[in-house]
């Protein structure tokens, strides 16, 4: 309980803040849209350039913590997509976008904040490893399939594709952020003392902005029918990724107990705002992947206390 006490609620207390926040009509969605903006464009990055820059690079990136989350994400996104096709008869371009819901869990905003909130700062090496591959490989898998899905016949040629995968990807300000923390840290981080102090200003409001910011977003969406898809999605982010995740790492791979909490702290989070975007640029799978968001979100604080009373 005191995991559940301690841990959980005041993570999802920041969000329930931001929530209650729009909702009173005491923060606009505009003022809303202009912190995400600031936490995901500035402060966010800013946090994945510093931990990247500072990152073991040798011991960060274990192959068997590598392996133990991204099955487990991949499992997740071959469970949603299917079933969404098979089971509830939608188009393969929404199940792709569903099944992206299903394969990217809120690993930065979630997974960090309760990974360190329960194992301290000094527990987070294998959550950065994790993000630093989350946004660039999911993204890229996603974006290829859906291309592929939404140009068959229509003749797209494989350079066309990869052109557009990689302006999608290197577009974004967290793997800008992510890029250049990893060429910092290649170079021997030549940098001075004083712009380290700038960016830990910025880097330590990250993620309770992050927070508050999404409470305020979870206002807009709302559970509008697909129950069905929307389950699929919340088991497969909730109980099937952190499931193949923690069976790997324990039977498989032995991680040390750093990674084995790390890789399922992070496996067993919701899906993040991201598995909104992805629909809306696409214009399909909408309605199922913001409700999605929304139920797996609450239903996280149950299943994440749950798996942190399984890890060691």
């Amino acid at each position: 309980m005191s995991a559940l006490l301690d841990v959980i609620l005041p993570v999802f207390l920041v969000i329930g803040f931001g929530y209650a926040a729009v909702k009173a009509n005491l923060l606009s969605e505009p003022a809303i849209d202009g912190l995400m903006r600031f936490a995901q464009n500035f402060a966010v990055p800013c946090l994945l350039f510093r931990s990247i820059a500072h990152l073991d690079l040798s011991a960060a990136y274990d192959l068997g913590l590598m392996t133990s989350f991204y099955a487990g994400a991949f499992a997740g996104f071959f469970v949603s997509f299917f079933g969404a096709m098979l089971i509830f008869g939608r188009p393969m371009p929404d199940a792709v976008a569903i099944g992206f819901a299903g394969l990217f869990s809120n690993s930065l905003l979630l997974g960090l904040a309760i990974t360190e909130r329960a194992y301290g700062t000094e527990a987070l090496q294998g959550n950065y490893a994790i993000i630093s591959l989350h946004a660039p490989v999911l993204y890229g898998f996603g974006i290829a399939l859906m291309e592929w899905a939404r140009t068959r016949g229509r003749g797209l040629s494989g350079p066309a594709l990869l052109r557009q995968i990689a302006r999608a990807i290197l577009s974004q300000s967290l793997v800008i952020g992510i890029l250049l923390g990893f060429a910092v840290n290649l170079a021997g981080n030549p940098l001075p003392d004083f712009f380290w102090s700038g960016i830990d200003m910025i880097a330590r409001a990250a993620i309770p902005v992050a927070l508050f910011g999404l409470g305020g977003v979870l206002v807009r969406y709302r559970i509008e029918g697909d129950i069905g898809p929307v389950l699929l999605v919340s088991f497969a982010s909730l109980v099937l990724h952190p499931a193949i995740t923690w069976g790997l790492g324990t039977r498989v791979f032995q991680l040390d107990t750093a990674a084995l909490r790390s890789a399922v702290v992070t496996a067993a989070m919701a899906p993040g705002v991201n598995a909104y975007m992805f629909a809306h640029m696409y214009g399909v799978g909408k309605r199922v992947n913001a409700s999605a968001v929304l139920v797996a979100t609450a239903a996280s604080i149950l299943t994440a206390w749950a798996w942190l009373r399984l890890l060691p």
